[in-house]
């Protein structure tokens, strides 16, 4: 890692922590609104008022980095991050959750593709490119645990009628983050119009490997928001503990996240990608096993399955660093913006999909498939995953 890069690897840090925190605050949303009689099909809808704005802004993003320089562009979009998580304690209408999740992720979209430009920028080599992308990916993780924290203890309190008051913390650490950017020198790319280019950029990216790489990439966040989103529910509805256990139990599955990226930035260098990553992936479909076991040999609500769960994110955190930074390392620093976009647009669709199916699951009172329907799901992923790695063989 560059001298340059561990000097700015802590704003990097708490940018991904701050999107983590409003953007899986999502769990924490369908727990409460769902008593107030908001419907789960609605819900589940919401996902994709978060979802659908990264897709679609995300080639838009690209452009408009490329005018304004990286750096102004992440702190633009964390200053709107902090404007709207300020407001939000103060609105109760529900449209409102529907913009404001729009845009969150349309912020998002945006710091994503900064935070990804500025490390491609930095390293080139595989696997440093693997171990900062996992640290800084990590912050994510602590991201998801301090939201569930943090609201679970207000959820419970005598004043958890407060709850959103929650986000004017998320305000006060964008404030600092932007301070710590302000005072930074960062290398910036040469700034561009790629408007005219675009399709032309974009037609480079048909080829075999980068489209299942792309579904590689859609699969993993698919199985990751069926965690991330629902499963604070699914302790609720089908394990039946209270709400604040419910929260607490899904921050362990964000803390076993974090640990399993921050010993994947550590141990990397051992082992090839590839080997690493299917080891992963078997990991976790021997868990969800061993869970479907206990739901079908001793008790359908076993609570077993709560201590299960957090688990399996030791083993499905290292996927989306691991697989993203073993192809971007092959693209052209130039067109790393560009290409960081798709991985947004892919990873968004497959998080709006997968919380639209499983609101379904939670509609129609379905939950004791809930984790038969994950596994289906990651022995697709497995699949594509084996396909993906004997492609990218013979291209690169």
């Amino acid at each position: 890692m560059s001298s340059k890069l561990r000097n700015i690897s802590l704003p990097l840090k708490l940018t991904f922590l701050i999107f983590s925190m409003v953007l899986n605050c999502m769990g924490i949303v369908i727990l409460q609104l769902s008593e107030a009689n908001i419907t789960y099909e609605k819900l589940g809808l919401l996902e994709s008022f978060k979802d659908l704005p990264i897709a679609f802004i995300s080639l838009f993003a690209v452009n408009f980095i490329g005018r304004i320089g990286t750096k102004k562009a992440l702190i633009f979009a964390l200053i709107i991050v902090g404007i709207c998580s300020s407001i939000l304690p103060f609105v109760k209408v529900f449209w409102f959750y529907k913009l404001w999740f729009a845009i969150i992720g349309t912020c998002f979209a945006i710091g994503k593709i900064c935070v990804f430009g500025i490390i491609r920028n930095n390293i080139s080599d595989e696997k440093s490119l693997t171990k900062t992308m996992s640290n800084v990916e990590a912050s994510f993780m602590i991201g998801i645990f301090v939201v569930n924290t943090i609201f679970g203890w207000l959820i419970s309190s005598k004043y958890s009628e407060y709850w959103k008051f929650g986000f004017i913390a998320i305000s006060v650490l964008s404030l600092i983050t932007i301070f710590l950017f302000s005072r930074l020198e960062i290398a910036e790319p040469k700034k561009t119009d790629q408007k005219k280019d675009l399709l032309s950029d974009l037609s480079g990216f048909v080829n075999p490997s980068i489209i299942i790489f792309l579904a590689v990439v859609f699969s993993i966040v698919f199985v990751e928001q069926s965690f991330n989103s629902w499963l604070p529910s699914f302790y609720k509805n089908h394990l039946k503990v209270n709400s604040f256990f419910a929260l607490q139990a899904s921050s362990f599955l964000a803390l076993f996240s974090y640990v399993g990226r921050t010993i994947t930035a550590h141990i990397i260098h051992r082992f090839p990608l590839s080997k690493y990553y299917v080891y992963c992936l078997s990991a976790i479909i021997l868990v969800l096993g061993i869970i479907l076991g206990i739901q079908y040999f001793e008790s359908e609500d076993s609570k077993a399955i709560l201590f299960l769960f957090p688990i399996i994110g030791f083993f499905l955190s290292p996927l989306y660093p691991v697989i993203n930074s073993k192809m971007i390392v092959q693209i052209d620093k130039e067109k790393t913006n560009l290409f960081t976009s798709l991985i947004v647009i892919f990873s968004s669709l497959g998080s709006s999909v997968s919380s639209i199916i499983i609101s379904l699951l939670f509609e129609n009172q379905l939950l004791r498939y809930y984790p038969l329907y994950i596994l289906f799901i990651v022995t697709v992923l497995f699949s594509i995953s084996l396909i993906y790695f004997k492609l990218i063989k013979k291209t690169y």
